[in-house]
């Protein structure tokens, strides 16, 4: 079941994460949860009647507070490895410890409502409102009437949603984007350190899929849980991913490194196959739009009078403004020919706006967003869909070239240094034996 908010920060964690938290921490009543570091030790998971092991031995350490996430190929064992962490598997053989504390003895129930739980298709229950499956795990570790109603109307807004809107819907009146932000919303109800997310956006649309890991991008910025993440897609890992844990069969690890690192320096051939094609592209997935300018651009309101949209026209520098809606959200853009067309009515001039993306956003989903609208920008958006500015296309060409240029850099630095080394064996060769 599902649960989590946050806390300080500690200085070699990413992120701004917390010192970290034990699951003791994360009883009712005290303060926000920070994350909590996680160790596995030796852990094994063996089906009866298989002579393969679907986990192996897999050892490895997750800093409180840093987003990890397992990729690898189908049946190579990730979800077994994140399902073991709160025990929805039991390991045949190894330990687990959260903050420090070994849960693997640990009342399995007990556990789970301590650890946040978020998977693909939101696993809302659809006879629940969506403010009663938000309030479950609270009400089950038994917070106040009044402190849950209080926190599902807090996680509601975190996640972008309208309490007064959405508190008494059911799931089947919800859009797919709008299931999973109820499904993370559940998921950190009860304000657990750690938070596991199983394939939590594969079943949406790409551009819901990237607003949703905006989202969560955005979520991790404020909270500083500890999140373990699955997917099969390699973008994603480096988009959302403070480390990456590239996994074969039996959910072995062949490289366990920051995203920036296994781009320049994969372990070996297997890593390199998931890192595919154009490692230098795939880059744009390591920048946020809000590491770059964002421009103005000029703008008008659908209630403004129709006259004074013509003169914002000729008397801007743009031959294009963006049209708001009333709650100030990118509607449409409109060009000086759309307004000739227009014989005193705006409800068919113009072209609607379809793309656009967060501060969040990567700049990839930015490069994206402008080749398909094909006019050079893209608006950008705040938490609730409100208009913040755009980036255009000079903009984001000059961080791909500047990235190209760190690349040949990078590569020059890494052959002078084999040369170096090459050299110094040549006058020493005991030294390289």
């Amino acid at each position: 079941m599902p649960e989590s908010p946050a806390t300080p920060e500690s200085p070699d964690a990413p992120r701004g994460a917390a010192a970290g938290a034990t699951l003791a921490e994360a009883a009712p009543g005290g303060g926000a949860a920070s994350g909590a570091s996680i160790e596995l030790e030796h852990l094994t998971k063996r089906y009866p009647g298989t002579s393969v092991p679907a986990v192996d031995d897999v050892s490895l350490e997750i800093k409180a507070g840093e987003t990890v996430v397992f990729v690898g190929p189908s049946g190579g064992g990730k979800t077994t490895l994140l399902k073991m962490i709160n025990r929805l598997i039991e390991p045949t053989s190894g330990r687990i410890r959260i903050g420090g504390e070994d849960v693997t003895d640990m009342d399995p129930v007990r556990l789970r409502r301590k650890i946040g739980y978020a998977i693909q298709s939101s696993g809302l229950f659809p006879h629940m409102t969506v403010g009663q499956n938000i309030a479950l795990v609270p009400k089950m570790t038994g917070w106040s009437k009044s402190r849950i109603k209080a926190r599902v109307e807090e996680m509601l807004d975190l996640v972008g949603l309208d309490p007064g809107e959405f508190l008494g819907r059911y799931p089947r009146q919800l859009s797919g984007g709008q299931q999973q932000r109820v499904g993370v919303a559940r998921a950190l109800a009860a304000d657990p350190p750690v938070l596991l997310m199983d394939e939590p956006f594969g079943a949406v649309d790409p551009i819901t899929r990237d607003h949703l890991q905006d989202e969560l991008i955005r979520l991790q910025h404020e909270l500083h849980k500890t999140i373990v993440f699955v997917t099969h897609d390699f973008d994603e890992a480096i988009k959302i991913g403070d480390r990456i844990v590239v996994l074969r069969d039996r959910s072995q690890i062949a490289q366990f490194d920051t995203p920036e690192a296994i781009l320049t320096n994969p372990a070996d051939d297997f890593v390199s196959g998931f890192v595919g094609a154009g490692a230098a592209l795939k880059r744009l997935n390591l920048t946020r739009v809000r590491d770059v300018e964002i421009g103005d651009w000029p703008t008008v309101s659908v209630d403004d009078p129709l006259q004074g949209i013509f003169e914002a026209l000729r008397s801007g520098r743009t031959n294009e403004l963006l049209m708001l809606d009333r709650r100030g959200r990118p509607y449409k853009w409109l060009r000086r020919g759309d307004l000739m067309r227009a014989k005193g009515s705006l409800a068919a001039a113009g072209t609607l706006v379809h793309d656009t993306v967060t501060r969040d956003a990567t700049l990839r989903d930015a490069l994206e967003a402008v080749l398909t609208d094909n006019a050079g920008r893209v608006a950008v958006t705040g938490r609730r869909g409100e208009y913040t500015g755009v980036v255009d296309m000079e903009t984001l060409m000059n961080s791909v070239h500047e990235m190209l240029e760190e690349d040949r850099l990078d590569a020059m630095e890494h052959q002078q240094e084999l040369a170096d080394q090459r050299a110094g064996q040549e006058r020493d060769p005991e030294a390289g034996a």
